[in-house]
Order: structure tokens, then sequence, then C-alpha cells
């Protein structure tokens, strides 16, 4: 099984991020995979994505859709009818 985990690689030593980390026992030797990310890049992709969001539900605030619904908590109860889940009665 894969698991990920974020970590910062500061000369031979990797610095975990969170507060989940591997479960690693004295001087195991144990087999990673690091991926080199580009911090920049991602700041830059959460930018446009953070815009991207934003012109979106402001077109949905435009829309006006949800005025038409005289009591919008019975409408939501209507939508989301809870299903039964398994082992629960």
């Amino acid at each position: 099984m894969i698991s990920t985990y974020k970590a910062i690689l500061r000369g031979d030593r990797l610095e975990w991020l969170s507060n989940r980390t591997p479960n690693i026992s004295g001087n195991q030797p144990l087999v990673v995979d690091v991926t080199i990310t580009d911090a920049d890049a991602d700041s830059e992709i959460d930018e446009k994505r953070g815009g991207l969001i934003a012109d979106a539900l402001s077109r949905l605030a435009e829309l006006n859709g949800m005025s038409q619904l005289e009591d919008p908590a019975l409408w939501e109860r209507q939508i989301r009818r809870d299903r039964e889940l398994p082992d629960r009665k």
C-alpha cells in the first residue's frame, strides 16, 4: 500500500510537516519515493483557482435563483432526503 506524507528535504534528511508521520522504527531502512514540488507554482495555481471560484460564485449570485423559494429550509429538507446507512437503524 502506498501512503503519502508531506515533508521538507533538508540535505539528506526529511522533516515531516504533518502530525501523522509514517511508522518508522529505529534505523530500519524504509524505501521512499520523493517528488520535488515547486512551491511557487503551487501558490500560483491556488491563486488562479481561487479567482475562478470567486468568479463562478459571483455569476451564481447574479442568477438569484434561490430568491424564488418561499421556504429555503423546507426546500433543503426535501432535496436532502437522508438515506438509510448500512448497519444503522
